[in-house]
């Protein structure tokens, strides 16, 4: 039994407490450093936390571990230009055994004045090698010739269902690849990890997680992140707290398996159905009901309000939630009008209301924004993407991106919300996305001190629920973990400042001193001596 005492912890129903007893890995009494230090009970360990500030760990709602994991030994392709892109792909490739594939992630064409590369200069530095570069966005990828042929990509492959090959004024594949139908002819060609190597990278991040404050994550990779995380689990070395959402093209595998959502145990538990109902708004493949400013684009559907109904359907009759992805305001809109049709559905059956979720909202028009709180359908939002895609967004959308990234006025209409990274696509760090969500700043101050769209500021408060008790809360685990209280799971991290008495811009510098899972320390700064 330790007590930690001499602090500044957030709990907000203990909301003058500076000290707290952990007994195997539970909260058991919160309170004063009076009161606790004169405790009947048996202590085996007292520990002075020097009037640091101590928070809930945090859980990122929307995490690609997979993806994550991959991206760390990938080129960085996230540069100011085209040629530096090409610059950091030549130094990698000079590296690479003969033969092996060039992987890279993070461009984005919209801040590259050259705009989209092609297979051609992609040529020119990649050595004969093939070569496959996903955008930052995650929905468009970059292949040279070699990965074209490999993937068996020409001027007489049609688009596939699901996807876009850009292609010349001659008809001739580009190397540009837009959604999922089209990146795949190419990533079904790549070599697979084996599934030791899947393991190994995972239990490889867990650290950097951990070293950021991440106690937990909502995850949304494929079904063979599903088969890694259970290896790790099994072996004892999942120390993380993972909710697995279940990848659409196997959810007849979950179902056969009798996977519902929300089972599991405190450390793997299974999510809701991932669909996707639209692209992404950098590669304008959003689906909007109106054209792209400067434009004749709106991007495209990828599900049917019907079909999201029929998914929806089989969905929930086999105990199994939605969580929808949709960017732009027709997406938006044809989701809401779906989940109102299953919401009709789960009463006709008698079925409970299950934690339906939107994965990002990103532009909602103002008719829609109080139709989550009253279809009681969860928010899923990133706020590190306002202040990454405001340029963009006004360039794209004009006026209609003062109804972008709305995350104050989907707070305020009473829609559930959790908050998350998208990572890779943005950093993991979740700093950085509350002091996104708090600023509207991007990590320079730009576009000023009152942020983009300043009335869609969050408050701390706000931010930090949503990176933790709303995360826990979302997946059934409310009363196990994700908040200071005794009987929960004793899940924190000690920081050195009170975020709270910081100015807003210095949120993104935060680093945890350590941070702690059940009780026992999984990550402790060099600096850090805990007496």
């Amino acid at each position: 039994m330790q007590l930690f005492y001499n602090a500044k912890i957030f709990s907000p129903l203990y909301p003058n407490a500076t000290a707290m007893v952990i007994d195997h890995g539970i909260f058991i009494m919160l309170g004063s450093d009076n009161d606790l230090l004169k405790t009947s009970l048996k202590l085996d360990r007292k520990i002075n936390l020097g009037g640091r500030t101590v928070w809930p760990g945090l859980i990122d709602a929307h995490v690609h571990l997979g993806h994550l994991a991959d991206s760390m030994a990938m080129v960085d392709c996230e540069t100011r230009s085209l040629d530096a892109c090409l610059d950091e792909v030549r130094q990698a490739t000079s590296q690479l055994p003969e033969g092996t594939w060039v992987r890279g992630h993070g461009w984005n064409q919209n801040i590259w004045e050259a705009g989209y590369g092609n297979a051609s200069l992609l040529d020119q530095v990649t050595e004969g090698h093939p070569a496959y570069l996903t955008a930052k966005s995650l929905h468009a990828a970059w292949a040279n010739s070699k990965a074209l042929t490999k993937a068996g990509i020409d001027p007489n492959t049609p688009d596939p269902p699901g996807g876009t090959i850009q292609r010349d004024e001659n008809g001739h594949p580009t190397g540009i690849l837009f959604e999922a139908g089209a990146m795949h002819l190419i990533e079904s060609v790549i070599p697979k990890p084996t599934q030791a190597e899947r393991v190994k990278k995972l239990i490889t991040l867990l650290p950097e997680l951990w070293q950021m404050g991440l106690v937990g994550v909502h995850d949304f990779d494929g079904l063979d992140c599903w088969k890694a995380l259970q290896e790790c689990a099994q072996a004892g070395e999942l120390q993380l707290r993972v909710c697995k959402n279940v990848p659409f093209d196997a959810l007849d595998t979950f179902i056969r398996a009798g996977l519902r959502t929300n089972y599991g145990d405190d450390f793997l538990h299974i999510g809701q159905v991932k669909l996707f109902s639209d692209g992404a708004l950098g590669p304008q493949t959003a689906a909007m009901k109106k054209p792209y400013t400067g434009s004749q684009k709106v991007g495209a559907l990828l599900l049917s309000e019907n079909e999201i109904v029929e998914i929806g359907k089989h969905a929930v009759n086999h105990g199994l939630g939605l969580a929808v992805h949709a960017i732009g305001d027709l997406a938006n809109h044809i989701v809401l009008n779906a989940l109102s049709k299953l919401r009709v559905y789960e009463e006709s059956q008698g079925l409970p209301h299950f934690n339906h979720r939107i994965e990002h909202v990103q532009i909602l028009d103002p008719a829609d924004l109080d139709r989550l709180a009253k279809l009681n359908v969860v928010a899923s939002v990133q706020p590190i993407h306002a202040p990454s895609d405001m340029k963009v967004a006004d360039r794209y959308l004009g006026e209609r991106s003062e109804h972008a990234y709305a995350y104050q006025s989907l707070i305020a209409s009473g829609a559930p919300f959790v908050l998350g990274s998208d990572a890779p696509v943005e950093s993991v760090n979740p700093f950085l996305g509350i002091h996104a969500a708090v600023t509207r700043q991007n990590r320079a101050g730009d576009p000023g001190p009152d942020g983009w769209h300043p009335e869609q500021r969050l408050s701390i408060t706000q931010a930090l629920e949503g990176f933790s008790r709303r995360p826990a809360e979302l997946t059934g685990h409310g009363q196990r973990f994700g908040q200071i209280l005794p009987g929960l799971m004793a899940d924190f991290i000690l920081l050195e400042q009170d975020p709270f008495e910081m100015h807003p811009s210095e949120l993104q510098q935060i680093q945890p001193l350590a941070t702690f899972i059940q009780g026992s320390s999984v990550y402790q700064s060099d600096s850090l001596n805990l007496a």
